[in-house]
């Protein structure tokens, strides 16, 4: 409603002679204001504060009079009523000096303030004026209070007088009232002779006049409040009445609100009591109180001492509260707090210390509310005001406090909109996000694509588009318009797309539009000066719709201007109104305005074919008979609500007929609704204009202490019931709605079931616009920033920038939906509340929703201290379980409730037990997870291990790498006894992580070889790098627990199976990502689920696992080079020479090699036997070959190539061409030969396949398991691979069941490929004289010395696992090198290091690090 914006300011006075001033009051009109110092009375205009005359009281007079004290302004404006000590008032004239001005304000050249303009000098310019005693008069008693009424002076004195004082003729028109003599009762019913004060000392403390109730509000010395009544025009003792507010016995101040006919009482114990007359009894009515809770402030709630002044805001919207102790606090009418400056940033510096708060004498508000001026305590700083050298001006106590309010609390026919619109002194705040970005849909295409279905729904009215939630709550910024109307922004609106702004000044409007960021503005300024908005505007699709008053022909008007047309009123629709207009508002294609004479009229509002629209009145409504005083309406809206929805169920169009007209009076919403029971109804078909002009039932009372009305117009058949609900803001009682009930599925309603329900719910801030469909409600909320540590010295201890925090307004928003399903199954309305949510189940907070109910009713039930009759919390379980997100609903209460609730939430909800097994069936393992934290705590260890080896082996299979680590964890953790350390949960899969090897970045394959135990040793040593976290303690020194055993049992099953199934790319994953000893266990697993017994299956199911295509040969391949291998010889040899041994680093992806270092070693140390092999067998590149067989000289170590260069090096294949083309040209290839180049890069795979099948080779080859080598060799077709087998096998003992099973597979896999893919053919036949000498070996083999081991030492290597566990090779550490392009020459360094400290490791103490 109100926040404060930026620092306060203190007034500078240019008098030498000034006292500390005293008291400071506003006069009625609120252009000046009258600063009071105990000798002397100042006249300062309020905008800009500047002082304008100074009357000094001279020393006789002084010491006559006594001091000042109070000053009270004539309605007028043209006296001022000063009281003093001794019991003298002094009456001064304020003659204006006729056309002279004391300051004028000095515009840049092109500002549209043009001093030419008629009014300017009233506006802009500070006049002179003068100040002359003209009367004094002695009342002979202390003056306690002075009030002014519209003709009269009210004086009342200790002596227990009331004096009534005319301003004119004072000395005959005095007359005295005793109080004694008036009665008192507790209401107006009561007999005539009321109770009397009866004491001789009883007086009058303070008072306020309310014009609206016709009497005073009186605080008595004694702590005793009421409020006294004239009974008839005459202002007499015997006319006066007396009524007690029973409750209050210690009453300090009183301040009373007009347009709410609210008394504000403040009592000593700090609270402040607010109270309205019954208008049937008379009696004072308690409303509500203002009090600050222990709550919100702990330290000063109960020691804020009595309140000492209470001030409304000139809207009557806002009240301030000043205690003795210091202090403000800003609440709205009904009682909802704004700001208290007590606590937070106000109240303690950054430091932490705690700061004095604020005291304050008096405070007055400006003009509209924008400013609030304060007179700061007596202070001895104050009391000496320092000279300031620059200007000779001094500074004294006024403090100038900058606000911004609402637009519902001028405009309230904003009300159906769902923008927040704030406005400032001279600023617009909008919440509407980048216009740009907000066009509708015909403007944009693009934003088209990405509005919400909502927008564009079925049901949405194109012109009534309203905004998507992503510009409505895109940010907690504002957009900031300047406003250049000249004198206040007294109203602004805010059309429905929240692209144009209408603002009115005091003559006069103008409109800016946020899409082209500029101003429209009259063209004719005398039009301009011409009008004055009295009753508000409003926007009517692209139409300005405003009632004024005509200055010229003396005329109230309503008129229509065209936003696109020129600001003039030759384009402007103009209909002449019979009284005064005091609020407007639209709805559809209807204007309602509510006049002075207490009249409601209805137009009709349509397009012509001229630019303009048309208005015709429709209906008028005498609304004279319910209301007292036309001020007391604060806001008239038409709506499509009425009370008999659950019949209307089959006839949705009929929503948005303008049904009732909701009538805010003084707080209370009276609704009139059309009368139906008439004869219109039947003949309504044949006039459809008849319907429009249907009477209205008598007024019915929907509730009190109402704020705010908003309703929609729009139809939503998904969301009727938030659309054709009706929101309500009542203050400090929270928000209600008016929910319509609807039968479900068209069934006939429940006779007993009323057509709608009233539902009260808190928010935690002050509504100002409702997103019906999205189930928001948006708001501001001031926040404050601290820069005190920017003024360390002494000096500027006074700062205001030390005092006070900066204060900035931030947008924010709630969730309300979970409040109002909570009332409707509070009520047992389970079937509507589900009917609502399941229309709401498509928000993206849905389950945010859910799970505030759930925590909020356990948070409730679960530590209430009596026992609950009738508990909740069954009834909202059952609920919830109606939805999917049940399970992760509960979960996710339970992790952010204390353990000690848990029992009572899950004995509403269900087993832990019940509910985790529920989410393995419904494969939701991340919730499945934190159910297992929640049984760890609530159930013994040996549950906890059960579910989670329960849940480890679904994660396994289904491939969640990062919840198969936690779960490691989470075992590791029971097993050792760290069960007071739940583990984390996670909360999303890596991306791709089951699908592709990308974790090989962090990853490297080494071999550290001598060649000379090559063929003998084909176990190489080789360690993956583990990965960081919790899965890297497995194999630490304590890894000979069960509990890793046991683990490691279900790593192995896991393992096992995949291999069985053959899914080496599920296995590759799985062992890079839990940092599993693939090579050991494959070592262990070589003879038994790592032997391959069907090749052609086996070989099938790669291709399909990686996409890996079977390979074709075009029928004329028949005399093809390629089918001896002719061709790919050529090209080989041609490219070996006419390359450098540089050039091949551009080859080192499909071989798996390191960059330039290691070429150069790789060709320098390659065996002459190995090479002579190669030249004999292959038919491949030489280059290839060289590449693909690891043999080192003696103490070379080189690693066969990290994962960065695996994934990162460019190949031959996939994208480096460049080779290629240089020499092309001297390849001179025929055009069979290109097609068959073309085919044979086309039978190969995904480049991610190439580098995940090569890593699985390095793999298998390191462990042994040559079957599964030679099938990879056969998919990647290179007879290198193939090659570097057959040496193994013939250079080493080999098992002969292994060669056997080998030459058989491959048999299979011939036959296979003469029938059925004979794609592979070329490339068996290339492979058939190896395949030949194999089946010599495996004859020889057949001998029982074969079985012998020729080094024992290998075998025990071989078979114990845990050995081949605690073994470290060179690449184990961190790799950080994950950028191909890294020197190798400094990998290469390093691993030699590495190798070096090898013997370091073997205890097998060590973490891993992974980059």
């Amino acid at each position: 409603m109100y926040f404060l914006s930026g620092w306060p300011k203190r007034l500078l006075c240019p008098l030498e002679s000034l006292e500390q001033p005293l008291r400071i009051q506003t006069d009625p009109q609120r252009a000046f204001f009258a600063v009071l110092s105990p000798s002397q009375l100042s006249i300062w205009y309020c905008r800009p504060s500047v002082l304008i005359v100074s009357y000094k009281e001279l020393a006789k007079a002084a010491s006559q009079f006594g001091p000042y004290k109070e000053a009270e302004w004539r309605p007028d404006s043209t006296m001022i009523a000063v009281s003093t000590a001794n019991g003298y008032i002094l009456f001064f004239e304020i003659p204006s000096v006729r056309d002279k001005y004391l300051y004028e304000p000095m515009y840049p050249k092109g500002s549209p303030h043009l001093k030419g303009t008629p009014h300017y000098k009233e506006e802009q310019c500070a006049p002179s004026l003068n100040l002359e005693v003209k009367k004094v008069l002695d009342l002979q008693a202390s003056i306690t209070s002075l009030q002014s009424t519209l003709e009269d002076l009210l004086v009342a004195t200790a002596d227990g007088f009331l004096h009534l004082v005319h301003w004119d003729g004072m000395t005959n028109g005095r007359k005295a009232i005793n109080l004694c003599t008036v009665p008192f009762s507790v209401d107006l019913q009561s007999s005539r002779a009321g109770s009397f004060l009866g004491f001789e000392d009883v007086y009058i403390r303070d008072m306020e006049y309310c014009a609206t109730l016709d009497g005073f509000a009186v605080v008595f010395n004694d702590g005793r409040v009421g409020f006294i009544t004239p009974m008839s025009s005459r202002f007499t003792a015997e006319q006066l009445h007396g009524v007690w507010a029973q409750d209050v016995i210690d009453g300090t101040c009183v301040a009373v609100n007009n347009k709410y006919r609210l008394m504000a009482f403040g009592c000593a114990n700090g609270s402040v009591q607010v109270y309205t007359i019954d208008t049937t009894t008379g009696a004072m009515q308690f409303s509500h109180k203002l009090e600050l809770t222990p709550k919100q402030y702990p330290d000063i709630w109960n020691k804020t001492g009595p309140v000492k002044l209470i001030r409304w805001s000139p809207d009557s919207c806002v009240v301030m509260v000043t205690w003795e102790c210091g202090g403000l606090s800003l609440w709205s009418v009904f009682g909802a707090q704004l700001i208290c400056t007590l606590g937070g940033d106000f109240a303690y510096q950054s430091d932490g210390a705690k700061k004095d708060p604020l005291k304050i004498s008096s405070m007055t508000w400006g003009s509209e509310g924008y400013h609030l001026w304060v007179i700061d305590g007596i202070s001895p700083s104050n009391m000496k005001p320092e000279r300031d050298t620059s200007n000779e001006a001094r500074q004294f106590g006024i403090l100038q406090f900058h606000f911004i309010k609402s637009a519902l609390t001028v405009n309230p026919c904003m009300s159906n909109q769902e923008q927040v619109l704030l406005q400032g002194e001279d600023r617009l705040y909008l919440n509407c996000g980048d216009a740009t970005q907000a066009q509708s849909p015909r403007n944009t295409s693009a934003h088209a694509e990405h509005k919400s279905t909502r927008e564009r729904g079925p049901f949405s009215d194109g012109s009534l588009d309203s905004q998507g939630l992503s510009t409505l709550l895109g940010h907690r910024h504002w957009h900031v318009v300047q406003v250049i109307v000249v004198g206040w922004p007294y109203f602004s609106a805010i059309d429905k797309l929240g692209q144009n702004v209408a603002v009115v000044g005091k003559f006069g409007f103008a409109h800016y539009s946020l899409l082209t960021k500029k101003w429209k503005l009259f063209g004719n300024i005398t039009q301009e000066q011409n009008m004055m908005v009295t009753g508000g505007l409003a926007w009517w699709n692209d139409f300005i719709v405003l009632a004024c008053y005509n200055l010229n022909d003396h005329q109230e008007e309503l008129r229509v201007y065209l936003r696109t047309s020129n600001l003039d009123n030759a384009f402007a629709h103009i209909t002449k109104v019979q009284a005064d207009t005091l609020l407007l508002s639209v709805f559809r294609d209807i204007v309602i305005l509510f006049r002075a004479d207490c009249s409601i009229c209805l137009y009709s509002i349509e397009r012509s074919l001229n630019p303009t629209a048309s208005i015709q009145v429709l209906q008028e409504v005498s609304m004279s008979r319910y209301i007292p005083h036309p001020f007391l309406v604060v806001s008239v809206t038409l709506t499509s609500v009425r009370t008999e929805t659950g019949i209307t169920l089959k006839m949705p169009q009929q929503a948005c007929e303008a049904e009732s007209i909701m009538l805010n009076l003084a707080g209370q919403l009276i609704m009139l609704q059309r009368d139906r029971s008439g004869p219109q109804i039947r003949d309504k078909d044949n006039n459809p204009n008849q319907r429009k002009h249907l009477p209205f039932c008598a007024p019915v009372v929907l509730a009190q202490s109402v704020e705010n009305v908003w309703t929609t117009c729009r139809i939503n058949k998904q969301k009727r019931h938030l659309l054709e609900a009706l929101w309500l803001s009542c203050g400090g009682a929270g928000m209600k709605v008016w929910l319509p009930l609807f039968p479900r599925d068209h069934r006939k309603p429940h006779s007993f079931l009323s057509r709608r329900i009233m539902l009260p719910f808190h928010i935690n801030i002050y509504p100002l616009a409702v997103l019906f469909e999205d189930a928001l409600v948006l708001g501001a909320v001031n926040d404050t920033v601290l820069y005190d540590c920017l003024y360390t010295q002494t000096s500027a201890r006074e700062h205001l920038e030390v005092l006070f925090p900066f204060s900035i307004v931030e947008r924010t928003s709630q969730i309300y939906l979970h409040h109002i399903l909570r009332q409707l199954l509070v009520r047992n309305l389970g079937e509507q509340a589900l009917l609502l949510a399941h229309s709401c189940a498509t928000l993206p907070y849905f389950p945010h929703v859910l799970e505030l109910m759930l925590h909020e009713v356990l948070e409730e039930e679960a530590t209430s201290r009596e026992p609950i009759p009738d508990p909740l919390l069954p009834t909202v379980a059952k609920f919830i379980t109606e939805f999917p997100l049940f399970l992760q609903t509960v979960v996710h209460c339970a992790r952010k409730t204390e353990y000690a609730l848990w029992n009572y939430l899950f004995a509403a909800v269900g087993n832990p037990k019940d509910l985790f097994e529920e989410c393995l069936m419904a494969q939701d393992l991340d919730t499945a997870a934190s159910y297992l934290i929640i049984l760890q705590n609530m159930e013994v260890p040996a549950v906890s291990r059960q579910h989670a080896t329960l849940l480890f082996n679904t994660a396994l299979e289904q491939g969640k790498w990062d919840l198969c680590r936690h779960m490691i964890r989470f075992l590791k953790a029971i097993g050792s006894g760290e069960t007071e350390t739940p583990p984390a949960t996670p909360t999303t899969q890596e991306p791709s992580s089951s699908s592709s090897f990308e974790f090989f970045r962090h990853r490297s394959i080494s071999l550290s070889q001598s060649a000379e135990n090559l063929h003998s040793k084909f176990n190489l040593t080789k360690t993956l790098s583990m990965p960081s976290g919790p899965s890297g303690k497995r194999w630490s020194k304590d890894s000979d627990c069960a509990e890793n055993m046991y683990i490691d049992m279900m790593l192995w099953r896991h393992a096992r199976r995949l291999l069985e199934e053959i899914k080496l790319k599920d296995l590759g994953c799985f062992a890079a990502q839990l940092g599993f000893e693939l090579i050991g266990w494959l070592c262990k697993e070589r003879a038994r689920a790592a032997r391959v017994d069907d090749f052609v299956f086996a070989l099938k199911k790669l291709h399909k696992d990686f996409l890996w295509p079977f390979p074709v040969i075009p029928a004329s391949s028949i005399n093809s080079p390629f089918k001896n291998g002719k061709y790919k010889t050529a090209v080989g040899e041609h490219l070996l020479k006419s390359q450098s041994a540089d050039t091949f680093v551009n080859m080192d992806m499909d071989t798996g090699v390191s960059n330039t270092p290691r070429s150069r070693s790789w060709l320098g140390t390659i065996s002459s036997s190995q090479r002579e092999i190669d030249t004999v067998s292959s038919h491949g590149p030489h280059m290839q070959d060289a590449f693909l067989s690891p043999l080192l000289s003696k103490g070379d170590e080189c690693s066969i190539g990290s994962a960065t260069d695996l994934t990162e090096t460019s190949s031959m294949v996939d994208g480096d061409w460049t080779m290629v083309d240089e020499n092309f040209s001297s390849l001179s290839l025929t055009q069979s030969e290109l097609e068959h180049l073309s085919l044979e890069l086309a039978s190969k795979g995904p480049h991610k396949s190439q580098v995940q099948l090569r890593y699985l080779l390095h793999i298998f080859l390191e462990a042994g398991c040559l079957d599964w080598c030679i099938i990879i060799g056969l998919i990647l077709r290179e007879s290198s691979v193939i090659n570097q087998v057959f040496s193994i096998m013939q250079s080493s003992d080999i098992d002969g069941e292994i060669c056997q099973n080998i030459k058989t597979g491959l048999y299979a896999v011939d036959k296979w490929a003469s029938t059925d893919c004979p794609g592979y053919k070329p490339f068996l036949n290339i492979i058939k004289p190896q395949i030949q000498k194999l089946s010599e070996i495996a004859e020889e083999q057949v001998q029982p010395e074969a079985f012998q081991p020729v080094n024992p030492s290998k075998v025990t290597e071989q078979v114990n696992p845990r050995a081949e566990e605690s073994r470290t090779s060179s690449s184990h550490g961190p790799n950080p090198q994950s950028d191909a392009g890294n020197s190798g020459a400094s990998r290469h360094e390093e691993d030699k290091s590495k190798t070096e400290d090898e013997d370091s490791f073997q205890e097998g103490s060590y973490d891993c690090v992974v980059s």
